[in-house]
């Protein structure tokens, strides 16, 4: 039967992670609870993290570190690190959002990243973010998130564009982007609307991160479930992989194994919780102190670190083939794909991919390769930030994907768990 396979992979879990997960402050929550519900324990980011907790995790805003070692872990025990990102290309609503045009109320919108912008058209987009409210005098950042379809950019009419099919869609960012909330005759101004959802007065509002999210939930498609179709692959799907890989990773002395998941990759990784600042590297180092180390204990065990840096990559495209090294083809459900890049667009070398190579081999995971067709420039990703940042080899990696940065990405169903079994291997052993 069309689309029904019972021995299709189970990817029930990682669908609920990624329709809980609108928003970097979203997946941060959502990786908490799977952190909290196997044993890890929060740290508080402004106390020493001692050898009291062997799984513990510290998150700030829309990013996380976890981490987990055995008992005869050392002052210079080298790491394992596994780092994806949080955030996904798309919207931010501006802070002064309506206007009104024609009758109907818009929201103003800056564009986040890189998105195909033609796929948030004709959608129906729910609103998901943080509130900055008043709580007695102390100010309080607040998740919140409406599910239900409230505003939408509806494309013009071919009969008032004829060409458009033939020329492309053209967009101004700032005239044709807006979101459509409502009819002028609505009561409910933007403040009380964000205090409904954050449930406060809306005297309380003092400010907010938002951004629109498509309402379709992730579901299994192709004629025999052989595709996952989800808004926010790109990067969630890493996420979800690496925290259930530490869940699953058997606790070594050898290593400490590390996830972490960063905000901003989109725009560049360049924040106080992106890639490229000090957020990781900080944290990375009071982890060694808790096992004692000094600094020169620290730098001894980055001198025998190693880390797998993910994200997702592309898969060939069976209708645009010529996009592609035709001597690297890239498979759906054919395994991770190691990036290599001679621009250091990606960290990979030859130093580097030893280790993720063989716990590949372990788990009997099948290994892929991409390079950028030679015409076009390439992308990249947090790998060469992270292994500047901490001076150790980096291995870039990514689940095959189409339609990337799409409001709706596909994969194959296959390939997440691949990747798990992959990072689970990498976590528990040196």
């Amino acid at each position: 039967m069309t689309g029904s396979n019972p021995t299709a992979p189970d990817t029930s879990a990682l669908r609920a992670f990624l329709d809980a997960s609108p928003t970097p402050w979203h997946a941060v929550d959502a990786a908490s609870r799977l952190l909290d519900a196997a044993g890890f324990v929060e740290a508080d980011v402004a106390m020493g993290f001692d050898r009291t907790g062997p799984r513990r995790y510290v998150r700030r805003n829309g990013s996380l570190v976890a981490w987990q070692h055995g008992a005869g872990a050392a002052a210079t025990t080298p790491f394992r690190i596994a780092a994806a990102h949080t955030d996904s290309p798309g919207f931010r609503i501006k802070p002064h959002p309506t206007s009104t045009v024609a009758g109907c109320v818009r929201l103003g919108v800056e564009v986040y990243g890189g998105p195909l912008l033609n796929s948030w058209l004709d959608r129906d987009l729910g609103v998901a973010g943080t509130v900055l409210v008043d709580i007695g005098g102390s100010l309080e950042m607040r998740p919140v998130i409406d599910r239900d379809a409230v505003v939408r950019i509806p494309q013009l009419a071919i009969h008032l564009d004829r060409t458009v099919n033939d020329t492309g869609l053209k967009l101004d960012r700032q005239q044709h982007l807006p979101l459509l909330w409502g009819l002028d005759d609505t009561s409910t101004d933007f403040t009380d609307y964000l205090a409904d959802l954050a449930d406060v007065a809306p005297s309380s509002i003092r400010g907010f991160d938002l951004a629109p999210f498509d309402c379709t939930p992730a579901r299994v498609v192709g004629r025999r479930g052989e595709f996952l179709a989800s808004a926010r692959l790109d990067d969630l799907l890493s996420c979800h992989a690496g925290i259930e890989a530490l869940i699953a990773a058997t606790p070594s002395d050898e290593v400490v194994a590390v996830v972490v998941l960063v905000d901003h990759e989109e725009v560049g990784s360049t924040s106080s919780t992106g890639a490229a600042g000090r957020f990781v590297p900080q944290l990375i180092e009071r982890i060694g102190a808790g096992l004692g180390a000094d600094r020169p204990s620290f730098l001894e065990a980055l001198a025998s670190s190693h880390a797998v840096s993910l994200d997702m990559a592309h898969a060939t495209h069976p209708n645009h083939p010529e996009r592609h090294d035709p001597s690297h083809p890239v498979a759906l459900d054919g395994g991770p794909v190691i990036k290599h890049n001679a621009q250091q667009r990606y960290a990979t070398s030859l130093a580097s991919i030893t280790p993720f190579l063989e716990a590949c081999d372990d788990a009997a995971v099948p290994v892929q390769d991409f390079v950028s067709h030679s015409g076009m420039p390439c992308g990249s990703t947090i790998g060469p930030a992270l292994s500047a940042e901490l001076g150790i080899p980096v291995v870039d990696v990514g689940v095959p994907q189409l339609a990337m940065h799409s409001v709706r990405e596909l994969c194959g169903s296959a390939d997440p768990e691949l990747l798990r079994r992959a990072l689970t291997r990498y976590l528990s052993v040196a």
